[in-house]
């Protein structure tokens, strides 16, 4: 019971911080939506993010530096693993995201893209010799019957491109699903604060040369408005909870942290309706509760039951 006591206010820190940063990244997808209302594009939005967030990373990396001993060594050797896992984890996969939600919902965008544990144990099957069992063969079908569910409603509702929209979304999934599998080795060498910091520093320069190079920073044109949605969602969807998960998974773990994450597309669908005027249906309900019941089934397990 001691041992409890002492141990009890970190750990609900780390739930603390959990749900906070749970809660501030499912802001993005509503930040972004508001930011398209005032005029501006996919590759807009994501050069501005990262625009705005670059310097912050930076100013981090240099208090990094200064306070501890930087692993140079291990940042040497995974460097080049580093920048890749930087552009397919935040430049490609922010990338396919927006472009994804230019064309469904911000909840449908969320319930897709909160897809991707499930594509972390599909690649770590085939790739890195993790079997695929029984849960995970449930978890498959109860999610994808939910997207389903809501992609049907939302393909009656919007006669657009939500097949393209969505489809750009699960190849974002995807592509952050080979982050999570390749980054856990880096993060293990070098830490995650170094790991995030690097990481998206790296992604931030890839997408500011990207946009050099195939767009004209003279013609963006952007509103009063446009400018506060797109600092709130460089610094409050970005910046913060992404230091907030970090610290949150290195005080109760990655699976507490992942069922924690669960609350995202509810808190996002909430945001939409009351925000974005998206509509919401018993259908929508029926759908999400799928695609959270299949996460839960693949994150949750079973701890033994231990005599005290």
């Amino acid at each position: 019971m001691r041992m409890i006591k002492f141990e009890q206010p970190d750990i609900l820190f780390g739930f603390f911080l959990a749900f906070l940063g749970t809660a501030l990244f499912s802001l993005k997808s509503i930040f972004i939506k508001l930011a398209y209302a005032q005029g501006l594009d996919t590759n807009s939005v994501l050069m501005l993010r990262m625009a705005i967030s670059l310097p912050i990373y930076l100013i981090i990396i240099a208090f990094l530096f200064r306070k501890n001993n930087p692993p140079k060594l291990e940042i040497k050797q995974n460097f080049l693993l580093i920048v890749f896992l930087g552009f397919i984890g935040y430049f490609l996969a922010s990338w396919l995201d927006l472009k994804g939600l230019e064309n469904i919902s911000a909840g449908l965008e969320r319930l897709t893209l909160f897809t991707y544990p499930i594509f972390v144990s599909i690649l770590g099957a085939l790739f890195f010799n993790i079997p695929l069992n029984k849960k995970i063969i449930m978890t498959l079908f109860l999610t994808y019957l939910g997207l389903w569910i809501v992609f049907s409603q939302e393909l009656g509702e919007n006669t657009g491109n939500t097949r393209i929209g969505i489809l750009l979304v699960i190849f974002s999934a995807l592509s952050y699903s080979f982050y999570v599998l390749l980054g856990k080795k880096v993060i293990h060498c070098i830490g995650s604060l170094w790991f995030t910091s690097l990481a998206m520093s790296i992604s931030s320069i890839f997408v500011l040369v990207y946009y050099a190079l195939f767009f004209d920073f003279n013609s963006l044109t952007i509103s009063y408005y446009a400018w506060i949605w797109i600092i709130l969602l460089a610094v409050i969807s970005t910046v913060i909870p992404s230091f907030m998960i970090s610290e949150a998974i290195a005080k109760i773990g990655s699976a507490q942290t992942g069922i924690v994450g669960t609350l995202g597309p509810i808190i996002t669908i909430v945001l939409a309706i009351f925000i974005l005027n998206e509509p919401f249906s018993i259908y929508h309900a029926i759908g999400i509760s799928l695609v959270i019941s299949g996460v839960m089934l693949l994150t949750v397990k079973k701890k033994p039951n231990k005599l005290i």
